[in-house]
């Protein structure tokens, strides 16, 4: 096996087991103790695990978010910004998705600059928000509803979301990773924010500099699936230089 084969299989094993000791890792692979300490070497030294007494842990995993009012008015000025920058790849006339977010509602604003546009979303606060102009059309997916944060995910959601086909797909996350691509710590949202990446034509990652570089538990799309990253302008120079490099336009406001 590649010393970069195993090197991804162990962040992997890690990533599901949350932790692992050396001599665990060394079955599991079949190598030399002091091969897998060079390899969590390695993986510290990229800041993907963090070494502990005798064995690993993910240390840039995401395993949760604060509750919803507070992400609300975390970093506001940074998602108004990010969410009038959207507007940019929004054309007059054009079919698009936008998954629920706290960044992802202030697209709303830039869409109302907008004619003829048809949003869907599964997100109530963003449905009510386009409610009163009538030059836009909503859908709404329909679904099982968060009530804390008006979120809507479920059967339903990804039966509506999978008959669908349009131009951009404006995607939230809690992590995002060069190698890793899209991922979330709660498996229930999986499958809707798959569906939206499949429905579209183009798909645009909108999420703050702290999720950059970040994975969970349950891959949701690989990087050849993202198009495109609007982030702010903190994002770290070495996080910007490894999406570049694998075609992905970085924009940060």
């Amino acid at each position: 096996m590649l010393i970069l084969d195993r090197q991804n299989k162990i962040l992997h094993f890690v990533q599901k087991n949350r932790v692992a000791t050396v001599a665990e890792l060394a079955k599991a692979f079949n190598v030399h103790e002091a091969t897998i300490r060079r390899d969590l070497t390695t993986l510290e030294g990229k800041k993907l695990l963090k070494r502990t007494h005798g064995g690993v842990m993910v240390g840039n995993e995401v395993s949760s978010e604060p509750p919803f009012q507070d992400r609300a008015i975390t970093q506001f000025d940074e998602k108004k910004r990010m969410g009038e920058y959207a507007g940019k790849f929004i054309q007059n006339g054009d079919n698009i998705i936008l998954d629920s977010g706290t960044t992802t509602v202030h697209i709303v604003n830039a869409i109302l600059k907008k004619e003829n546009i048809t949003v869907i979303t599964n997100d109530i606060n963003i449905a009510a928000k386009l409610r009163f102009y009538k030059q836009n059309k909503v859908i709404v997916t329909g679904g099982n509803l968060f009530p804390k944060s008006y979120m809507l995910n479920g059967l339903i959601t990804d039966k509506v979301l999978g008959e669908l086909f349009v131009h951009t797909a404006f995607i939230a996350t809690p992590a995002f990773h060069h190698r890793f691509g899209l991922s979330h710590f709660d498996d229930y949202l999986v499958s809707a924010k798959k569906s939206m990446i499949n429905s579209a034509k183009k798909n645009i990652i909108i999420a703050d500099h702290t999720k950059i570089g970040k994975i969970s538990l349950h891959k949701v799309a690989e990087i050849k699936d993202i198009d495109a990253l609007i982030t702010t302008n903190q994002l770290e120079k070495q996080q910007d230089h490894n999406l570049k490099e694998l075609n992905i336009e970085v924009h940060k406001v």
